[in-house]
């Protein structure tokens, strides 16, 4: 399994969410794809619509057991998916700017 570092991302970097709406609303990386993995079958279609052409997809969760499901599976479908280890508990610890649903500042739960 492919797996990254926070440390190691850019904001350039293409992030994909998978945590409930929950989790997404108290706290997010700006500018990541949300699609709850519970429903991430079914809206497929709109990471597929998303993701750079060529691109990879980094693949979050809150600590990164959810996120290397999703990103197994994206690399089964042919799609360049890396798991970032850690997840947002990680991205938040290294100081990584944290968005709420409401464009304030978040929290990771």
């Amino acid at each position: 399994m492919p797996t990254v570092g926070v440390d190691a991302l850019t904001s350039e970097d293409f992030l994909l969410d998978v945590r409930e709406d929950d989790e997404w609303e108290a706290g997010h990386a700006q500018g990541a794809l949300h699609i709850p993995m519970s429903e991430f079958v079914a809206r497929y279609g709109e990471l597929t619509e998303a993701v750079p052409e060529d691109g990879k997809v980094y693949v979050l969760c809150r600590v990164g057991g959810r996120s290397a499901q999703v990103a197994q599976y994206l690399i089964q479908q042919g799609i360049d998916a890396v798991n970032v280890d850690g997840g947002m508990q990680a991205w938040e610890a290294a100081g990584r700017p944290v968005a709420d649903g409401k464009g304030g500042v978040g929290t990771v739960i």
